[in-house]
């Protein structure tokens, strides 16, 4: 059995980050191929959506992992966002228990990325670590469009809850960023959503008024 694992969201500064994995048997891989999956950025969000429908029939297994803004904030206080990255990818690997796991290194040393949740995992594994994995290998470009469909619908979620357009949540959107100066001028605080820990959030919430102060209910 072999696992493809890649995230979606790992530098926003608001919403939640998702980190999907894909279980198939090694025989069913070309199976994904006539789907016709490619790396989520290179398809529509509608295609995206039909395909993530037909990855979970064809699965043997998947499971998508989602990362609140406050557990992110909090793991930060004591590991790097690296360390953060290899306990999630760790997380959907015992969920999933593979042979083999195929994975999108999040990590700017690849190998390195491999080596740190092999070194975590429980259990005896290969791994495959690679940049752009999800261009590269069917089952990691499986796993990107579940992890991309999923936060989308968690940012359409919020901008449900909220009545109002949030862009990406990247800080190089400039509807995000937008979005979170009028937040801030609003409320005089930053929004649950957020990513307090975020340099993009610490340097809007300076330019709040005095007296401000962090919003820490969670949403998730």
């Amino acid at each position: 059995m072999i696992a493809g694992i890649d995230e979606a969201g790992k530098g926003p500064v608001l919403g939640p980050m998702c980190v999907a994995g894909v279980l198939l048997d090694e025989k069913e891989l070309g199976a994904l191929v006539s789907l016709g999956v490619k790396d989520s950025k290179q398809l529509t969000p509608k295609r995206r959506e039909a395909l993530a429908i037909r990855i979970k029939e064809l699965a043997d297994r998947y499971y998508i992992l989602e990362v609140s803004p406050l557990q992110i904030d909090e793991l930060r206080k004591v590991m790097t966002m690296n360390e953060i990255m290899v306990a999630c990818f760790v997380k959907v690997l015992d969920e999933l228990r593979p042979g083999h796991a195929v994975v999108d290194a999040a990590d700017i040393n690849a190998l390195r990325f491999g080596e740190n949740i092999k070194r975590k995992y429980t259990g005896e594994i290969g791994i495959t670590s690679e940049h752009d994995a999800d261009k590269k290998y069917p089952i990691v470009s499986a796993a990107s469009i579940l992890a991309k469909v999923q936060r989308d619908a968690l940012i359409k979620e919020i901008e449900k809850r909220v009545g109002s357009e949030i862009g990406s949540g990247y800080p190089s959107d400039q509807k995000t960023i937008r979005f979170l100066e009028k937040w801030i001028a609003d409320h005089g605080s930053l929004p649950e959503f957020s990513r307090s820990s975020w340099e993009t959030a610490k340097r809007l919430l300076k330019k709040a008024p005095a007296g401000a102060k962090l919003l820490t209910t969670n949403l998730y």
